[in-house]
């Protein structure tokens, strides 16, 4: 759950003015539907391209790189946008690793101090949400563990997938707005995912 879902779970969408404070640069409505595809097989080469790309640019400081969201799952589809998760020591200390990201052709887009200090950036080639947290943080496991249950339970990837098909049909002001509406079927995923501690149930629940 990004923090603009976590703003909209309980209340009316995130304000454009509040999507504006957290955006560097101009932010500007989206006012259609949502754009799903079917699962490419070519996604997680995007990703490790992009990788290896951040990987070369940060050298160790780049403590982790993982594939995450639904294009990290085969067979759901999903916005054709590869999101990734980055783990440095302190995301909060942004020259220790933002130079060497712009230089390799990354933009910051997105930054939230007030929210585990997340930053976000986008790609010069392909399009890839890149999200960077402090090592520690919470919000890492949290991703992870969304991805690996959904990975190896077909049937809440198949609920999941219903549910993000019948919201992208609607137009949204913003696609925030979309992602605020998946709450309640990314918790009760999530609930069942830590009921079994973590442990994926190999017959398929």
């Amino acid at each position: 759950m990004t923090s603009m879902q976590q703003k909209g779970s309980n209340s009316t969408p995130i304000s454009d003015e509040d999507l504006q404070k957290i955006t560097l640069g101009e932010r500007k409505p989206h006012n259609a539907p949502i754009t799903l595809v079917e699962y490419d097989p070519r996604w997680p080469e995007l990703f490790d391209r992009e990788a290896n790309r951040i990987r070369s640019a940060l050298g160790n400081k780049a403590l982790r790189v993982e594939h995450v969201g639904s294009t990290s799952v085969p067979g759901l589809c999903a916005k054709p946008i590869i999101d990734m998760l980055l783990v440095v020591a302190d995301s909060a200390n942004e020259t220790s690793y933002i130079p060497a990201l712009e230089t390799a052709g990354y933009t910051l887009w997105i930054r939230e101090p007030e929210w585990f200090e997340h930053r976000l950036f986008k790609g010069s080639d392909i399009e890839i949400n890149l999200h960077v947290f402090s090592a520690g943080t919470s919000e890492i496991e949290r991703m992870i563990r969304f991805r690996d249950w959904l990975r190896a339970h077909d049937t809440d990837r198949d609920k999941y997938a219903r549910v993000k098909r019948e919201l992208a049909q609607r137009v949204w002001r913003h696609v925030q707005h979309y992602a605020e509406a998946k709450t309640s079927i990314i918790q009760e995923i999530m609930d069942r995912a830590n009921a079994a501690d973590g442990t994926p149930d190999i017959t398929g629940t």
